[in-house]
C-alpha cells in the first residue's frame, strides 16, 4: 500500500514540475505518516517558556534601526483561501477594514513605513496556486509596491492530498485542483530556494527576513527587532504574546526538556486528553504569534547542511478532499508550520510583543472584533486600538460561520462594542443600524429575530 501511495503521489509532483526537495519533503513525511506519526508534543515533554525578553525593553537608537531595516525584507504567507470562513478566492482578498483587503492595508503599511524611514523595504508574497492570480490583481493597483530586481510574488509547492485510507493519492473528477494542496506554510523554507529569491536576497545584500500571516494586520515591520538581531547575533525571533481568554487554543513556544531548544506546539500538535494543559494560561503564559525573524545567511548555512531541508516536524490534518462537503472523501493532508524552525537554529529567541502585533482575522469572531469600532486605521494603516481594555470575548453561532452569512445578519455594520465584556450569539439574529453592547451580553433565539435599530444591549436578551 505505502509503496505504491508514495510511487503514484511523487510521480504526480514531478509531472506538476514541483522541486524535488519538496518531493524530498514530502517523502520524508510520508515515511513517517506510514509509521503512524501523529506529531503530538505531550506535556510531559516540555516545560513553560519562562522569561522573555520584552520588545519594549530593547534599546535600539534609529540610526541602527534605520540600517537594520535597509537589510530587512517583508514576507507575507498568502497561501488561504479561508474555506473554513466559506471564501473560494484568496482569504486576503477578503474587506475587512474600511471597505479595504488584507492585501490592500498591507500594501499601504509597507509604503507608509518606507516613507517614515526612507528606505525601499522590500514585500514578497509567497501564493499558492490558488491565489497568485487574484493577489496581484489587488497589488496592481498600488503603485511603486515592487522593488526593482525583486518580484512581488512567489509560489510555494503543491502536494497531493492522500485518502485517509490507504494513503494514495485522492481522486476527484468533479474539481481536480481539489486533489492538490499546499504543504502549511513551513513550505516556505523550500519555496525561497526552488524559486531562487533566497539566492537573490543574499546577493542584493539582505540580512533578515520578516515573515508572518497576511491575515495578520498587526504584522507591521518593527526594525527594532532586526537591529537586535545584528547586534546580539541572534539567528532566528518568534514574537510571542501574552495569553487572554481568546487565545486558549493557539499555539505556543516551549521548552524541550531533553535537550533544552525552544519548540513549537501548535493546536494540531496536541495529543488527545491533554487539552486542559494547552489551553492553560497560567502554566503557558504566552503564545507564538507565527511573527517570524530569521538571518537569511545562518538560514542559507542550514539547509546547505542539510540538502535543502530542514526536518520540521510533521503536522497531519485530516479533512476532505472538498471542504466544503463533509460527505466527500476523508484525506490526510501533510503539512509542516514554518514556526517550527525554532528548534533548527540554536540560539532561537523568544520576543514578548504588545498586543497591537497579533490582529488576525481566522474567524467570523475576530472579522467582527476588526471591522468594530474597538479600532481604528491610523495614518500609517496600522490597526489602532481605541481603547485600554482587554478585547471582549466574542463567540457568534454557526449561523454566523461563513462571512456571506456574518455579512447578511450585519447589513448596516457590526454593533458597536467598545463598552462591551462579552458578546454571546446562540440562534439567528440579524442586527440592525447602531447597536450598542454594554458589559456582558448574551443574546440567545429559537427562531430568526431581528435587534431593532438604536437597541442597547446588556445583559441576557
Amino acid at each position: 500500500m505505502g509503496a505504491d501511495g508514495l510511487r503514484r503521489s511523487t510521480d504526480l509532483m514531478r509531472a506538476r514540475e514541483v522541486d524535488e526537495r519538496a518531493i524530498a519533503a514530502f517523502t520524508r513525511f510520508y515515511g513517517m505518516l506510514e509509521q503512524d506519526a501523529t506529531g503530538y508534543v505531550h506535556e510531559d515533554t516540555i516545560e513553560p517558556l519562562g522569561h522573555v525578553t520584552s520588545l519594549a525593553d530593547l534599546d535600539i537608537d534609529e540610526a541602527a534601526a534605520r540600517e537594520a531595516l535597509a537589510t530587512t525584507v517583508v514576507l507575507k504567507l498568502n497561501g488561504g483561501l479561508g474555506t473554513s470562513m466559506g471564501i473560494s478566492g484568496p482569504k486576503s482578498a477578503l474587506p475587512v477594514r474600511d471597505g479595504l483587503s488584507f492585501l490592500d492595508i498591507i500594501a499601504r503599511q509597507v509604503l507608509a513605513i518606507r516613507r517614515e524611514h526612507e528606505v525601499d523595504l522590500p514585500v514578497v508574497f509567497m501564493d499558492s496556486f490558488r491565489t497568485q492570480d487574484e493577489t496581484l490583481e489587488i497589488l496592481a493597483a498600488h503603485d511603486g509596491l515592487a522593488v526593482d530586481g525583486l518580484p512581488l510574488d512567489f509560489l510555494q509547492s503543491a502536494e497531493p492530498k492522500l485518502r485517509a485510507d490507504d494513503l494514495t493519492p485522492v481522486e476527484w473528477p468533479e474539481d481536480p485542483e481539489l486533489e492538490w494542496c499546499p504543504p502549511g506554510h513551513g513550505d516556505v523554507y523550500i519555496a525561497l530556494q526552488s524559486s531562487g529569491l533566497l539566492d537573490t536576497l543574499r546577493e542584493k545584500g539582505f540580512r533578515h527576513l520578516f515573515m508572518s500571516n497576511a491575515d495578520n494586520l498587526g504584522a507591521t515591520c518593527d526594525p527594532r527587532v532586526p537591529a537586535w538581531m545584528a547586534r546580539e547575533g541572534i539567528p532566528y525571533v518568534a514574537e510571542v504574546c501574552e495569553r487572554t481568554r481568546n487565545d486558549r487554543k493557539g499555539g505556543h513556544l516551549a521548552t524541550r526538556r531533553s535537550d533544552g531548544r525552544l519548540i513549537l506546539r501548535d493546536s494540531a500538535m496536541v495529543a488527545p486528553g491533554e487539552d486542559q494543559y494547552f489551553q492553560d494560561n497560567t502554566r503557558h503564559e504566552y503564545f507564538h504569534v507565527n511573527n517570524l525573524w530569521v538571518d537569511l545567511d545562518v538560514l542559507a548555512a542550514r539547509l546547505a547542511e542539510r540538502d535543502g531541508i530542514l526536518e520540521l516536524p510533521i503536522i497531519v490534518n485530516r479533512k476532505t478532499v472538498d471542504p466544503t462537503r463533509k460527505d466527500s472523501t476523508p484525506v490526510i493532508q501533510i503539512e509542516s508550520a514554518m514556526g517550527t524552525a525554532v528548534e533548527v537554529f540554536e540560539g532561537s529567541r523568544a520576543l514578548l510583543v504588545p498586543r497591537d502585533r497579533f490582529r488576525p482575522v481566522k474567524t467570523t469572531n475576530e472579522l467582527l472584533l476588526v471591522r468594530s469600532d474597538l479600532y481604528t486605521l491610523d495614518g500609517a494603516s496600522r490597526v489602532v486600538s481605541l481603547s485600554d481594555d482587554e478585547e471582549p470575548f466574542i463567540d457568534l453561532s454557526d449561523h454566523y460561520k461563513f462571512v456571506q452569512d456574518f455579512d447578511a445578519r450585519f447589513p448596516q455594520g457590526v454593533p458597536s462594542i467598545r463598552q462591551a465584556h462579552s458578546l454571546v450569539v446562540e440562534g439567528d439574529v440579524t442586527f440592525g443600524r447602531d447597536v450598542r453592547c454594554v458589559g456582558d451580553v448574551t443574546v440567545r433565539t429559537d427562531a430568526p429575530r431581528t435587534i431593532a435599530d438604536g437597541a442597547r444591549l446588556e445583559g441576557d436578551v
